[in-house]
C-alpha cells in the first residue's frame, strides 16, 4: 500500500446502536475503494471488520477494527466500533484518536438508546458528526421519522445534504441536493453515475438545497455577505459546510443501504469535502507542558498514541497507534514517555481487518500496528528519544459490575491469573482485584456480556476455563459504646517454662472511618516497654477475625492501661494471647454491630423515566441527594448501600430501555439495620 500525505488522510470512527449496519456500512466501502472484491455480510460471517471467532459467533461488533478504503486519492482509515454498552471501552479508544465520526441511525426505528449513548461520547471528544439513515429499503424505513428523532432526542441540529428516492422496497438511490444531481442503485459499475433528479422530487430538493446554503452561510461572516447579496458557488457551499462540521454547528444528514451500497459513494465523497483531514486538526498539545505540542508533519519529532491492544499467547501483542507526528519506524528504538522507559520496536504494519499489511514506517496523521511490544499499553505515547513528549491518554469509563472468579479445574490458579493480567492489558476496563477483606479475587467489566466475553477469549487463548459468582459484600464491624477494665489474662504452666500475660483495657468506639487507635498508658512497668507491641498484634489479630461475622472490626480505640508480668514466664506471645482475649472480652460487651459500604451513585436517565428510578432507589434502601437537569435528562444523586447494587447494571437497563448510566463510588461505612444484620449475620454462619 502506498504512503500517503497526512493531508490525504481521513481517520473516521464509525458509531450506533447496535444493529444500526456499521459493519455493512464499511464493508460497503472497503467494496467501493477495492480492498475487497464482493461486500461481506455479518450474518454470513465473512465481513472484514468482524474476523474474530466470537463476533462471527455473535453476529455483532466485540472489537473496534481498523479497516482501510482508498478512495480518489484519499486513504480512509474506518474504524468499526461496538454498539454494545458493555464494550464502550474501545469505543472511548478509538473516539481518543479519530478526527471525525460517522453516525449510523437504522430509518426504521430513529434514534436508539444505544444512539444517545454513543453519541454523549462524541460529545465528550468533540467530534466532528455525520449522520448515515441507514436501511432506507427496509419494511416501515422513514427518512423523515428519522430526521425528526435526531433533532427531537438528540437535540442536534441536523442538516439534509441528500434526499432518499423512494422508499422502503422502492428505494433506489439518492438526491445530491449541493450539485443538484441524482444516484441510483450501483448496477455493477465502479462508479455510480449522475442522473436527474426525479421530477416528483425537484420542489423538495430545491427546498432543501435552499436551506443547507442558509446554513453553509451562516458558518463564516464572509459567506453570509455573500448570502445576501446573491447566491453561493458549488465551491462555497462546500466550505461553508466544512466550517461548520469542524465547528460542530450543525450535523450534516447522508442516507442509503449499506448492504445494497446505494449512497455510500456519495457519503465517501461527503467524507472527503467535509470531514477535517489530520492536518485541519492541527497540533497535538503535551499532558504535562502546555506550550509543547507536535504538528502533523513528517519533519516533526516523532509521537504516537497505543488506542488498541490485542493479546495473543503464541504471536504475544498486537498494538494499534495512531502517528501524530513525524515517522514511526519499523525495527527502531523510542521512548515510551508514560512510563520513562526505552521501548524497542518490531515490523511496522497497515491493518485492514485481520489482514496485515507490511509498510516500513508510518507516517503523521496514520494509523498502523505493531507486534511483540515489552513495556507498552494502551494509552501510552512512543516519541523520539531525542524529543519527549507525552500525549494524552484514555479516559475508560468505570466498571459498573463485578463478579468472583475462579478456576473450574484445581491448580489453575497460576494459569488464571496470568489469563488474566494479559486480558485486562488488551481491555484496560476488564478490570481485576483481590479483595483482602472478602478473600475473594474479583474481576469487574461494564455488563455480564462483557465478562462472558472475556472469559471466553481466556478458555480459548489461554486454555483456561472458569466460573463466577456474585462479589460478597466487604461488611466490616464495629462497637457502639464504651466499655472500661476488661482483663485478658494468659497463664499456662505445663512443666519447665510457662506462658504469663494479663492485661487490662478500656475500649471505646471511635467516629467512622477513623480506623484504630492504640494508646499505650502503662506506667511504672507493670507491663515491660518491648511487651506493648505484643499486646497490640494480638489486639489487631483479634479484629481482623471479627465478632460476630466474621468481619474486620474499624473504627475503636483501645486504652492499654495496666497488666502484670512474670520475669521467665512472660513472652511476646504470652501478651499476644492476653491481648487477644482482653479485646474479646471487652468487645462482646461493647454493643457490636455490622458496617455496610455505602456508594455515591450519580444516576442520568431521560426524564420520563424519573419516577420510576427514585421509586426503586427508595427500594434498595437509597437516599436520594438531588436532582438536576440537563437538556431532557435528569441526573439524580443518591446514596445507596452496596449490598443493593451488585446488580444494578443490569437492572438499570431494564428500567430505562438502555438509555440510562450510572456511576458509582465509595463513600463511607454505615451501621447495617438489624433486620438485615440479622440475615448477614446468619449467611456468614451457615458458610
Amino acid at each position: 500500500m502506498k504512503q500517503y500525505r497526512t493531508d490525504q488522510i481521513r481517520n473516521i470512527g464509525i458509531i450506533a446502536h447496535s444493529g444500526a449496519g456499521k459493519t455493512s456500512l464499511v464493508e460497503a466501502m472497503l467494496c467501493n475503494g477495492g480492498a475487497i472484491e464482493r461486500m461481506g455480510a455479518v450474518d454470513s460471517g465473512n465481513s472484514v471488520a468482524d474476523y474474530a471467532a466470537d463476533e462471527i459467533e455473535r453476529k455483532t461488533t466485540l472489537n473496534c477494527s481498523v479497516c482501510i478504503a482508498e478512495w480518489e486519492g484519499h486513504k480512509l482509515n474506518l474504524i468499526d466500533t461496538p454498539g454494545a454498552e458493555d464494550f464502550y471501552g474501545d469505543l472511548h479508544s478509538v473516539l481518543r484518536i479519530v478526527d471525525a465520526v460517522i453516525v449510523v441511525v437504522d430509518a426504521t426505528t430513529g434514534v436508539e438508546g444505544g444512539t444517545e449513548k454513543v453519541w454523549e461520547v462524541a460529545d465528550t471528544y468533540q467530534l466532528p458528526r455525520l449522520i448515515f439513515i441507514n436501511k432506507m429499503d427496509k419494511e416501515g424505513a422513514s427518512f423523515e421519522n428519522a430526521l425528526a428523532s435526531l433533532e427531537d432526542i438528540l437535540e442536534t441540529r441536523p442538516v439534509p445534504m441528500q434526499l432518499p428516492i423512494g422508499k422502503e422496497a422502492q428505494f433506489a438511490g439518492v438526491v445530491d441536493v449541493i450539485h443538484k444531481a441524482a444516484y441510483m442503485q450501483p448496477d455493477g459499475s465502479k462508479r455510480v453515475a449522475k442522473a436527474e433528479i426525479p421530477a416528483e422530487l425537484e420542489t423538495q430538493a430545491e427546498e432543501t438545497r435552499e436551506a443547507l446554503v442558509e446554513v453553509a452561510a451562516e458558518s463564516d461572516d464572509e459567506l453570509i455577505e455573500k448570502f445576501f447579496e446573491g447566491e453561493l458557488s458549488d465551491e462555497e457551499i462546500q466550505n461553508g459546510l466544512q466550517i461548520g462540521i469542524f465547528e460542530n454547528q450543525f450535523v450534516p444528514v447522508l442516507c442509503g443501504s449499506a448492504l445494497n451500497n446505494v449512497g455510500v459513494q456519495q457519503l465517501m465523497d461527503t467524507l472527503l469535502n467535509c470531514v477535517p483531514s489530520p492536518v485541519d486538526v492541527g497540533a497535538a498539545k503535551s499532558v504535562e507542558q502546555e506550550e509543547e505540542s507536535r504538528e502533523p508533519s513528517t519533519d516533526a519529532p516523532m509521537s504516537a498514541v497505543i488506542f488498541k491492544t490485542i493479546a495473543d499467547p503464541f504471536a504475544g501483542q498486537l498494538s494499534f497507534f495512531r502517528v501524530y507526528s513525524g515517522k514511526l519506524h519499523g525495527d527502531s528504538q523510542v521512548s515510551n514517555s508514560t512510563r520513562g522507559q526505552i521501548e524497542r520496536l518490531g515490523k511496522t504494519a497497515f491493518m485492514n481487518g485481520k489482514n496485515a499489511i507490511s509498510t516500513p514506517h508510518v507516517e503523521a496523521g496514520d494509523i498502523g500496528a505493531l507486534t511483540k511490544l515489552s513495556v507498552t499499553q494502551t494509552g501510552d505515547t512512543l516519541c523520539a528519544t531525542d524529543a519527549p513528549i507525552q500525549l494524552a491518554g484514555i479516559e475508560f469509563p468505570n466498571s459498573v459490575l463485578s463478579y468472583a472468579i475462579r478456576p473450574t479445574r484445581e491448580g489453575d490458579d497460576e494459569k488464571l491469573m496470568t489469563a488474566l493480567t494479559r486480558m485486562s492489558e488488551e481491555d484496560p476496563v476488564f478490570r481485576i482485584e483481590r479483595n483482602e477483606i472478602t478473600k475473594q479475587l474479583l474481576v469487574s467489566g461494564l455488563g455480564d456480556l462483557h465478562i462472558t466475553v472475556n472469559r471466553g477469549r481466556m478458555a480459548d487463548k489461554f486454555g483456561v476455563e472458569t466460573e463466577v459468582l456474585p462479589p460478597k459484600v466487604p461488611y466490616r464491624e464495629t462497637i457502639r459504646r464504651r466499655v472500661q477494665k476488661i482483663q485478658g489474662r494468659h497463664k499456662r504452666q505445663s512443666g519447665g517454662r510457662g506462658q504469663f500475660g494479663d492485661v487490662w483495657i478500656n475500649l471505646a468506639p471511635l467516629q467512622r472511618g477513623e480506623g484504630f487507635e492504640f494508646v499505650n498508658n502503662i506506667v511504672g512497668g507493670s507491663i515491660p516497654r518491648n511487651y506493648i507491641p505484643a499486646v497490640e498484634k494480638g489486639i489487631r489479630e483479634r479484629m481482623d477475625r471479627g465478632l460476630i461475622a466474621g468481619y474486620p472490626v474499624v473504627d475503636i480505640q483501645i486504652d492499654l492501661y495496666d497488666g502484670k508480668y512474670h520475669p521467665v514466664d512472660s513472652s511476646d506471645m504470652a501478651f499476644q494471647i492476653a491481648g487477644s482475649i482482653a479485646f474479646a472480652a471487652a468487645a462482646e460487651q461493647a454493643d457490636p454491630g455490622l458496617l455496610e459500604p455505602v456508594m455515591n451513585v450519580t444516576i442520568t436517565v431521560p426524564e420520563q423515566f424519573m419516577g420510576n428510578i427514585i421509586g426503586d432507589l427508595n427500594g434498595r434502601r437509597g437516599q436520594v441527594m438531588g436532582v438536576e437537569q440537563m437538556g431532557r435528562k435528569q441526573i439524580i444523586q443518591a446514596q445507596v448501600p452496596l449490598a443493593e447494587m451488585l446488580r444494578y447494571s443490569i437492572d438499570l437497563k431494564s428500567m430505562t430501555s438502555a438509555r440510562g448510566n450510572f456511576t458509582m463510588e465509595f463513600a463511607r461505612y454505615e451501621v447495617v439495620p438489624d433486620d438485615v444484620a440479622q440475615k448477614v449475620i446468619a449467611a456468614s454462619k451457615t458458610e
